[in-house]
């Protein structure tokens, strides 16, 4: 009789289940009074098969809600995810957590968009304590309010971690420690509160299992765990983004944290700018972010002797100082984003293997920075202004040697000066060995100096340029001579017909053949010579320029004695100086005697032109000639000149 009343009321309980699976719509009151008929039908040692059930009763409900209580966001045997908690149904909320006792299958659950009071905060917090739930998260408590002591049962908790998002206190006036102590001895391996504008945290009353600690996002300073030793399993320290400014405190701060080995202070106020204050770190601490800081280069006398990841990036760092603490352990630096205008050499990190230097001011980055830092396997240093310059080859050529160490070349390696060649990739940029090597430049450009000079004064050898400069100047003086002292005579017209240029050696002929020809037969020619034309007390030059410019033409006896003769030359040049400065044509060459190239000197390279350029004369051998050959002579010299007493040549009284 008795066994047919309680399956006729299992029977009953499963067709709730049923029913309540479908709809979802009967209220918690009917669910706790099922709860109760459960626990009155069932024995003792059925209870874990009935809180193993309960999950279930919202498996294919997906964001649904019962009579507007909570929203359920997740529910499976492992996880269960509430949503819109508030004073009026947190009452349930505990009812239903309480059935999670230490053994059951749930071990996560997330609550949020919750809205309770202080006092309904704690009742979750001690039911969750001692039920089997291991990860426990709560998002965004919009109104905690009437905060006030309590006291809480800590003991036999399968909780691991606490996880706590966006709470908002409402109350403004409030004992602080009635807040925080409740946190502060939690014992349970890691703690999560952020964003939630946090001033402070109290150190725990005695040791602490706490192994991880996040307070990101909250407004913590440098009062946080000051002089605190109950720290001493925490291995994680997160207190990024808050409101730290001195480094030397958040030192102190770790010293009695014996296990620490990760710290995170990024995106805090931090600076050290107290010279002689000494810092004192945990010794454990291996792992240090210090990243968007305040830092600047005073940040390497306060840091972790033992440390082995350091982030520095976006600080105001601008250069690495030689005479740091030497960090031994260092393997990893990150100096992006700072002010540095070079590469740092590993003097104080002799184990460095990985180094980020990002988007900083270098221009020309050293040469030997894998020379100073042997242990190196990866160097980031692209994003930063080059300057594509002599001095930028170096590295180029480091690269091709470093056998794949600089991370992201070639396309994060670009010109950035100068102007003509931004936004060229390194790897593209070549200068040349004689533009870039100063020493080999100075040498070429002094071998090429010497070639030159060497073929320039060889050329005024061959060409006798020291001697024409001598004659041009001799000319211009004797002209200005000439000018300043008879500028009558420089009214005077042509006197002669022709000055005769010859050698002394050929003298026999020019006095025995050519002037008695000439003057004496028909035309009456007057020739200027030497020996009865020439003024006394002028010097030669004078006279030869006087002569030739007083002369209608010039007739000069070639031979082998003629190139001989010094002031033959003479002769020579400053008749033909007349005629390029005249652009007359007034030269004319007889060949007395044939002249052999050879022995032509190479300064009458004019004559030899004349001779190539110009017909001349030549004395012919057979005397059944000559009367042909006075004949062009005479022919070539034809001009009527005004004789002394004012008649013309070949006119009689």
């Amino acid at each position: 009789m008795t066994a047919k009343p309680r399956s006729l009321k299992n029977f009953f309980l499963y067709k709730c289940l049923f029913a309540l699976t479908f709809w979802n719509h009967v209220s918690l009151s009917v669910e706790n009074e099922l709860f109760a008929s459960v626990s009155n039908n069932f024995p003792e040692d059925s209870s874990d098969k009935k809180v193993k059930s309960l999950p279930l009763l919202y498996r294919n409900s997906h964001q649904s809600k019962a009579n507007f209580d909570w929203v359920v966001i997740q529910n499976t045997t492992e996880s269960l995810s509430l949503s819109e908690i508030t004073n009026d149904n947190v009452k349930k909320l505990v009812a239903l957590l309480s059935s999670f006792r230490q053994g059951s299958r749930l071990q996560n659950l997330t609550l949020t968009n919750m809205s309770v009071d202080w006092s309904a905060l704690i009742d979750i917090f001690q039911t969750v304590w001692h039920s089997s739930i291991e990860y426990f998260n709560i998002y965004s408590v919009t109104q905690l309010s009437d905060i006030s002591s309590h006291d809480f049962d800590y003991s036999g908790t399968s909780l691991k971690a606490l996880t706590m998002k966006k709470i908002v206190i409402t109350d403004l006036y409030f004992t602080q420690d009635d807040l925080y102590k409740i946190f502060a001895d939690m014992n349970i391996a890691a703690l999560t509160v952020a964003e939630s504008e946090m001033i402070h945290m109290l150190c725990p009353s005695s040791d602490s299992p706490f192994r991880y600690l996040n307070f990101l996002n909250n407004d913590l300073t440098d009062l946080l765990f000051q002089k605190c030793d109950k720290l001493i399993h925490l291995e994680t320290l997160i207190l990024q983004n808050n409101k730290f400014e001195s480094l030397p405190k958040v030192s102190f701060m770790t010293s009695h944290m014996k296990s620490l080995k990760y710290l995170d202070m990024s995106s805090n106020l931090l600076s050290h700018d107290a010279a002689g204050v000494q810092c004192q770190w945990a010794e454990s601490l291996s792992e240090l972010d210090l990243s968007s800081n305040q830092l600047t280069d005073s940040v390497f006398e306060c840091l972790p002797v033992n440390i082995e990841k350091l982030k520095l990036q976006n600080n105001q760092i601008t250069s690495v100082p030689k005479g740091m603490a030497e960090l031994k352990s260092l393997k990893e630096l990150n100096l992006a984003s700072n002010r540095l205008a070079d590469l740092p050499g590993c003097s104080g990190f002799t184990t460095l293997e990985f180094l980020n230097i990002e988007m900083n001011s270098i221009l020309t980055p050293s040469a030997d920075f894998f020379q100073s830092c042997p242990r190196i396997r990866e160097l980031q240093a692209g994003h930063n202004p080059f300057k594509c310059s002599c001095e930028l080859q170096d590295f180029i050529r480091l690269e091709r040697r470093s056998g794949g160490k600089l991370f992201g070349w070639p396309a994060a390696y670009v010109c950035e000066y100068p102007e003509d060649l931004r936004g060229t990739q390194l790897k593209d940029f070549h200068l040349t060995e004689l533009a870039c090597n100063t020493t080999l430049l100075l040498v070429t450009a002094l071998l090429l100096t010497l070639v030159l000079v060497a073929v320039v004064a060889f050329l005024c050898i061959y060409l006798d340029v020291p001697w024409y400069m001598r004659m041009t100047w001799q000319w211009t003086q004797t002209k200005r001579r000439a000018w300043h002292n008879h500028p009558e005579e420089q009214e005077t017209g042509l006197q002669f017909h022709a000055f005769i240029s010859y050698s002394e050696r050929d003298s026999l002929w020019v006095k025995n053949e050519l002037i008695p020809n000439l003057e004496k037969g028909e035309g009456c020619v007057q020739l200027c010579q030497h020996e009865r034309n020439f003024i006394p007390g002028k010097s030669i030059v004078e006279n030869i320029i006087n002569c030739i410019e007083k002369s209608y033409k010039s007739i000069f006896v070639l031979s082998p004695n003629f190139v001989q003769s010094e002031w033959c030359h003479y002769e020579l040049y400053f008749a033909h100086h007349k005629l390029f400065s005249e652009n007359s044509n007034s030269l004319i060459l007889i060949l007395l005697e044939p002249i052999p190239p050879y022995i032509i000197p190479a300064r009458y390279h004019k004559l030899k032109a004349l001779m190539a350029k110009r017909t001349y004369l030549e004395w012919p051998k057979e005397r059944s000639k000559h009367a042909l050959f006075w004949a062009n002579l005479r022919a070539a010299i034809s001009i009527n000149l005004p004789l002394a007493d004012g008649k013309r040549c070949g006119e009689t009284d």
